[in-house]
């Protein structure tokens, strides 16, 4: 072989060579590469991988439990129950249309509808809930893979019920709704805790443990309400039988504490079972009556009018006056009732004994000077709005409270005839509640107290919040006027007990009160011939007052005046409820 051909084979197996070693280099980068990836960073690669399913979870937290007063007890109104939700893995499924017969003899419902949702493209679907304990120990004897439960908690309400629209209820998805469940929904509710769980391509979670738990719930505030549960069942009753007497379809009543603004019953017919609200059929039921459905308030506004007048010091409470029974203002002509005696002298105890709109409006008429004007609409406006706080929620603990309604005193037409219908209850509206704190603040010596429901709030860590009486206008009426107030209307009831149902007049204690009768409004305006709500306030006490009392009754079907023959015999039963069952104290004067 020659030197050419040699040194060609040379460089032939010096190529070869190259090319092997940048194979081998290649390799071993790879190599390393790979080690790399599968066992220095295999966690970090394994947790990239799952982060597409992890996510952050809520943990629900216990609802706060709700307290009411059981004489020197406190009971649980609200609580909550352990029920499961049963789910089912889909993918473990193998003859969904046997499962779902099984499952469909323990749950009911229908069996078609449950295999369809076992065969759903999804890990996780949701079969039933609130399902019971019986019911879950059934499911698990099954012994089927790919279902399983999930412990959860749902609210019931062991009282039925009673108090359904003070205390609302909690909807599928948590949230309270109506009455208090709404108004402290956040406190109610808690702080819901964070997992970590592996979920589908849908974000369901699949796996649920203690090492998941990023943070523990903090569980809902427990509630102590003002409401008396014997008083609430009772003045119930009390409700419910007045109007099935009345012949009426619905109605209200309350009782509270003059001297701190505590609600101590607040009644509402008809009525539902907050822990079945979904078979409710008309929505109307759900709102508290008594705080979100003002109404033209009739009669009962004339001892407000009344205070208004003597506060002012354009009367007295012995005040005549001649009054000619009938008012032209404009081209409207203010009357009262036939049984009224027609045109004579008369006092103020009359206006109110006798229930005479002209009255009311010539109390009116006395705090602009004389006439109905700009002055005396101003005057009575500033009492209605600013006093007595007509137009102004209450801030009761309540979902959808409302303020009712104050007809501007210089803006609007006819103002003079609109404001003496206000005078004695028309043309303006307001809640039971709000005349139940209004005349409250007329006969405690002149306080209006803001209306509440709570007593104290305890949190989780055992602090206690004691909500204290809130003076909200501290000089409604001087003292002196409140108890002219007290006297007038306690004449009232003096007068007319026999026709408010009452077999006896309690000399030993002081019970007053008034009637209202109010024409219903039509949606497009003007008002019913036929259809009139009965509303009724007052009070019962010893010495002093110790319950305010307003009762509703709306268009009851018996004849007569529907404050006097409706909503007054309510009052008047309350009033022997109390006495005979809460130790109201008798006079030692």
């Amino acid at each position: 072989m020659n030197n050419k051909g040699i040194g060609h084979h040379l460089k032939s197996s010096s190529r070869i060579e190259i090319i092997y070693g940048i194979i081998l280099l290649i390799v071993i980068i790879f190599g390393i590469r790979l080690f790399y990836l599968q066992v220095i960073k295999s966690d970090y690669y394994t947790k990239q991988a799952l982060l597409g399913q992890l996510r952050e979870y809520q943990i629900p937290a216990k609802r706060g439990v709700i307290e009411v007063h059981d004489k020197d007890n406190q009971v649980p109104i609200v609580l909550n129950e352990k029920k499961y939700t049963l789910f089912a893995d889909p993918k473990f499924i193998k003859n969904p249309d046997q499962v779902a017969i099984k499952i469909q003899a323990l749950i009911g419902g229908n069996s078609q509808e449950i295999s369809e949702k076992l065969q759903a493209n999804t890990r996780y679907s949701i079969l039933a809930k609130k399902l019971s304990a019986k019911q879950k120990s059934k499911l698990d004897d099954l012994e089927i893979k790919g279902i399983g439960t999930r412990e959860e908690s749902v609210r019931t309400y062991p009282q039925g019920n009673l108090a359904a629209q003070l205390l609302g209820f909690v909807d599928d998805e948590g949230n309270g709704k109506y009455g208090l469940e709404q108004y402290l929904n956040t406190r109610l509710s808690g702080e819901p805790g964070q997992l970590k769980a592996i979920t589908d391509v849908q974000g369901v979670p699949l796996v649920s443990n203690k090492d998941n738990v990023i943070r523990q719930p903090v569980d809902g505030d427990r509630v102590l309400l003002t409401i008396d549960l014997s008083m609430q069942k009772q003045l119930e009753d009390i409700l419910k039988k007045g109007l099935d007497r009345a012949i009426s379809k619905s109605g209200s009543a309350i009782i509270m504490d003059p001297s701190t603004g505590e609600i101590k019953a607040m009644a509402n017919y008809p009525s539902y079972n907050p822990a079945e609200f979904f078979k409710v059929e008309n929505g109307e039921v759900f709102n508290n009556a008594a705080v979100s459905a003002p109404l033209e308030v009739g009669s009962i506004m004339k001892p407000l009018t009344a205070a208004a007048a003597i506060n002012q010091g354009v009367v007295s409470a012995g005040t005549t006056y001649y009054d000619p029974s009938f008012y032209k203002i404009g081209d409207a002509t203010v009357t009262n009732i036939e049984e009224d005696g027609g045109a004579g002298t008369r006092s103020v105890r009359d206006i109110l004994e006798l229930s005479l709109n002209t009255g009311a409006t010539w109390l009116l008429m006395q705090m602009g000077g004389g006439s109905i004007n700009q002055r005396g609409r101003e005057i009575w406006h500033d009492y209605m709005v600013d006093h007595f706080r007509f137009s102004k929620t209450t801030g009761v603990e309540q979902g959808y409270e409302a303020g009712g309604s104050v007809p501007d005193p210089n803006d609007g037409f006819g103002l003079n005839i609109v404001y003496a219908n206000t005078s004695f209850g028309q043309g303006m509206t307001a809640t039971p509640l709000q005349m139940g704190a209004a005349l409250s603040s007329i006969i405690n010596g002149g306080k209006y107290y803001q209306p509440h429901l709570i007593d104290t709030i305890t949190n989780n860590k055992g602090e206690v919040d004691d909500k204290q009486p809130k003076v909200v206008k501290g000089d409604v009426i001087s003292p002196a006027v409140s108890k002219d107030m007290i006297s007038l209307m306690e004449g009232v009831v003096n007068r007319n007990y026999l026709v408010y149902g009452m077999n006896q007049l309690r000399d030993d204690y002081s019970i007053g009160g008034k009637t209202g009768t109010a024409q219903i409004a039509k949606p497009g305006g003007g008002y019913y011939e036929d259809k009139y709500n009965g509303t009724f306030m007052g009070f019962v006490g010893g010495d002093k007052p110790e319950y305010v009392i307003v009762t509703r009754v709306n268009d009851p079907g018996i004849g007569g005046y529907a404050g006097s023959r409706a909503a007054a015999p309510v009052f008047s039963d309350t009033v022997e409820m109390l006495i005979n069952s809460f130790n109201v104290k008798p006079k030692t004067k």
